[in-house]
């Protein structure tokens, strides 16, 4: 999986008129699922995302997780960040999973963060979707597993 992680002291995400999901202090995760990705992938990533200190802590270096400071989680599917934009000026997106798995695996990842995290909302998965957001720092890490 390919994810975009960003701490943010706000975001939402907006389908249409409708707001799907907005948080306050936490993180941004732009998410998208490449083809060989399964469920193990998908918890892995959620595990790290959930432990990784990126937070300050006291002395104000990054020393404290989302879990540690108990921040919102956002999770966007975006299968954009699969684009490969080495050849011509039209980036291909074959690297994404297809939609059926891409939405399976989203499906699962939110399942599971919700059954973790006290705070996880979302985008809607396929949509075409508004993010706003303020980020923090600016922190914006990106990840693949």
């Amino acid at each position: 999986m390919i994810a975009l992680l960003q701490r943010v002291k706000e975001a939402r995400v907006d389908v249409g008129d409708h707001c799907t999901g907005r948080i306050g202090p936490g993180l941004l995760l732009l998410v998208c699922a490449e083809p060989q990705d399964d469920e193990a992938v998908a918890d892995k990533l959620l595990q790290k995302i959930l432990k990784l200190r990126i937070f300050s802590d006291e002395a104000g270096k990054m020393n404290r997780s989302l879990q540690d400071v108990g921040g919102g989680l956002l999770i966007v599917s975006q299968f954009t960040l699969a684009a490969d934009t080495s050849g011509g000026n039209r980036p291909s997106f074959t690297g994404a999973a297809p939609a059926e798995s891409g939405r399976r695996l989203y499906d699962h990842l939110v399942r599971s963060a919700q059954a973790q995290h006290p705070v996880v909302h979302t985008g809607e998965f396929g949509a075409d979707m508004q993010v706003s957001l303020v980020n923090d720092g600016p922190v914006t890490i990106p990840m693949r597993m």
